[in-house]
C-alpha cells in the first residue's frame, strides 16, 4: 500500500475520488479533522500539568507582543 498526499485543484475531482472509493481502489482519510486540538489532545495525555486554553491564550499572547515589539 502507497500513500500519497493530494492537493485537489478542481472539486471534479472530488467526484472522481469517490467512484474509485465505490469500486473499492483506494480509500480517502479527511486529515482535514487533524487540527490543532487533536495535536493538543495528544500533547496534554503526554504531560502531568494540563495548561488550559487560557494559559496557552495568555502565552500566545506574549509570545505575540514579544515578536511584535521589534
Amino acid at each position: 500500500m502507497n500513500t500519497l498526499r493530494i492537493d485537489i485543484l478542481n472539486p471534479k475531482a472530488i467526484r472522481i475520488l469517490k467512484e474509485l472509493v465505490d469500486l473499492d481502489l483506494i480509500t480517502i482519510q479527511d486529515t482535514s479533522k487533524n487540527g490543532f486540538a487533536s495535536v493538543l489532545k495528544r500533547l496534554r495525555t503526554k504531560t502531568k500539568h494540563v495548561p488550559t486554553l487560557e494559559e496557552i491564550t495568555k502565552e500566545v499572547e506574549i509570545v505575540r507582543s514579544k515578536r511584535y515589539a521589534k
